[in-house]
């Protein structure tokens, strides 16, 4: 299976005028020639190195036909992945905790997002955990209540349910629509993969937090008590704020997917 290659290609141009410089010999001769400094060219940034390159996904044994579907385009993708993800995860409440549309678009924006201050609300592939936050009154004043966890155990279920190789091919496959919309963000040079590989090991790298967790409350909504804690990326932050123990199970998802990547480049 060819992967369709879609290019988008932003043109940057830029001038630089050359001074030149005229002198004339204090005795009546003729004027020497025009002397130019001379311009060297502006220097180009150079396209970063992909450090994590992936091969073509390639039809599996058994597959036949199925195998051989010319990859959708970015427009016509939804329901090819809804399929897909659905026989990735039979019996399980996909529409209840996913927004199943635009998948790719959602995808590539939340990876691209989670080592960032703030997470783009209303644009993410995860429904928010229902309820509200839940917090406790402690001696030392506000703190993550334990039955926090709960409202986020349907999420790590379901990430831990997934069978990583089977996600790895289906990533592989349609990896070029990924790396479309990762383009047309505004990174035509930069890889999506290598993105995706920075933000794994960004989220490997939460510190482990005991609890209980403190809180403060400035204003309307609660803060980390912790000023460390509350710089943290908005990725790290929300691995403290599902529990030690779903963080745990997140992190050995995590790293399963990063070894299995780690494999699909050796092929």
């Amino acid at each position: 299976m060819k992967a369709a290659r879609l290019l988008l290609v932003i043109v940057l141009a830029a001038a630089m005028g050359a001074i030149l410089y005229w002198w004339y010999a204090p005795v009546p001769q003729a004027p020497p020639a025009e002397v130019a400094e001379p311009v060297s060219a502006p220097e180009k940034t150079p396209v970063p190195k992909i450090r994590h390159p992936l091969p073509e996904a390639a039809p599996e044994e058994g597959e036949g036909e199925k195998a051989e579907e010319p990859l959708p385009s970015l427009d016509e993708s939804d329901p090819p992945l809804r399929q897909a993800l659905a026989d990735l995860l039979p019996e399980r409440p996909l529409e209840d905790l996913l927004i199943l549309r635009n998948i790719v678009g959602r995808v590539v924006l939340m990876v691209d997002a989670l080592p960032r201050d703030s997470m783009p609300r209303g644009r993410l592939p995860v429904r928010p955990a229902p309820g509200d936050f839940l917090v406790e009154h402690g001696p030392d004043g506000p703190v993550v209540s334990p039955e926090n966890d709960r409202r986020y155990a349907p999420y790590v279920r379901l990430i831990e349910a997934v069978d990583t190789d089977a996600l790895i091919s289906l990533y592989l496959r349609y990896y070029p629509l990924f790396q479309q919309v990762y383009e047309e963000m505004g990174y035509p040079d930069r890889y999506f993969n290598d993105r995706l590989m920075q933000v794994i090991d960004h989220l490997l790298e939460t510190p482990d937090v005991e609890a209980p967790v403190r809180l403060v409350q400035p204003k309307v909504r609660y803060r980390y008590a912790d000023p460390q804690l509350e710089s943290l990326s908005a990725g790290r932050k929300i691995l403290i704020r599902i529990g030690s123990e779903n963080a745990a199970v997140l992190k050995g998802k995590l790293r399963e997917i990063r070894d299995a990547l780690i494999e699909a480049q050796m092929r």
